[in-house]
């Protein structure tokens, strides 16, 4: 049974990267187990989780994610060496291969083969962490020599692989600690399960091993429309901008709406889109209501088979600290 206090806390933006550390203290004062910071239009997810390293003491500390393309494997090692050391031992790397239209549109990096870019980057990253230089020729990273000019605080720490879809949920199991799953359901972790233990048995792995955790888009409200009116925005730009989540959205049985909010975008009618996301569809990829029920549902993930679920406020503007933190104190395990 899933243990009825886990909880972890993202940011993907919003706050600026000084009110993170400040959510992140109070997150830690609350009982929190982890908090994880996303790589896209915010503050660097590094620099922010050194700050949170150094004002911290307990909590664990993690990327949501680092994205294997734009960083070059070394980087990332060396990156997510340093926090581990700054923070003694509490940080958790989450990779992933993000998406072909941020990595190639935003980044101006070709985007192939994805997975097996995570699991080159996962290997070397191991590598450079045991043996403090690495050497790889693989399919899409090579490294000709690279050496460590510091001894690590941990020859090997926690690796979490972003999974979407089935494919990369096995890779996970075979080559990761944990799995960070987003937007899910309450039906998701089953089939998720399904796909863990296929990838870990293959390689002799006990299943249980494998940690499943979810990003869930969180809004804390007075009242449960406000919450979903909070989120609605968020959910469109997801399902509008990122094929892969319209995708998602779609296997979640609203093809419907995918459809529509995709169509919507594609000729640059946000507000289209944002009409085309249903409350029904908010409510079953979010967490969005009122303190109470907020909390009433990151018990029902935990229920469904989610190991950890980790909520992430959706907020923008002057205001998003105070939103960040109401959602923090809502959901704190302190509660239960």
């Amino acid at each position: 049974m899933a243990d009825s206090r886990r909880i972890g806390i993202a940011f993907s933006g919003g706050a600026t990267p000084s009110e993170i550390v400040e959510c992140v203290k109070l997150a830690e004062s609350l009982g929190y187990e982890s908090a994880w910071v996303a790589e896209g239009h915010g503050g660097d997810q590094f620099a922010v989780l050194a700050a949170c390293a150094a004002q911290s003491s307990r909590i664990l500390l993690g990327t949501s994610i680092t994205s294997v393309f734009v960083r070059t494997a070394p980087t990332i090692a060396m990156a997510a060496l340093t926090i581990d050391d700054l923070s003694k031992g509490r940080f958790i790397l989450g990779i992933g291969s993000s998406h072909k239209v941020q990595v190639e549109g935003e980044h101006g990096v070709p985007y192939a083969k994805p997975l097996t870019r995570v699991r080159e980057t996962t290997e070397v990253i191991r590598q450079l962490a045991r043996d403090g230089r690495v050497r790889f020729h693989g399919e899409t990273v090579r490294v000709e020599n690279f050496d460590l000019w510091f001894t690590p605080r941990r020859r090997a720490f926690p690796i979490y692989v972003s999974a979407v879809f089935p494919k990369m949920a096995a890779l996970g199991a075979e080559i990761a600690d944990g799995i960070i799953l987003t937007r899910s359901t309450l039906a998701t972790a089953a089939g998720i399960r399904s796909q863990v233990t296929e990838g870990a048995l293959r390689i002799g792995r006990q299943p249980r091993e494998i940690t499943v955790t979810s990003l869930l888009p969180t809004s804390v409200g007075e009242t449960r429309e406000q919450a979903l009116n909070a989120l609605r925005p968020g959910l469109a730009f997801y399902a509008g901008f990122f094929p892969r989540y319209n995708r998602l959205i779609a296997e979640h049985g609203f093809a419907a709406e995918a459809g529509a909010i995709a169509e919507a975008w594609a000729r640059g009618d946000r507000n289209a889109a944002e009409r085309a996301v249903s409350d029904v569809l908010i409510e079953a990829t979010s967490i969005a209501g009122t303190p109470q029920y907020c909390r009433e549902r990151v018990d029902a993930y935990r229920r469904s088979g989610i190991d950890l679920p980790i909520i992430s406020p959706f907020a923008r503007g002057p205001g998003a600290k105070a939103k960040f933190e109401a959602a923090i104190r809502a959901c704190a395990p302190s509660h239960d």
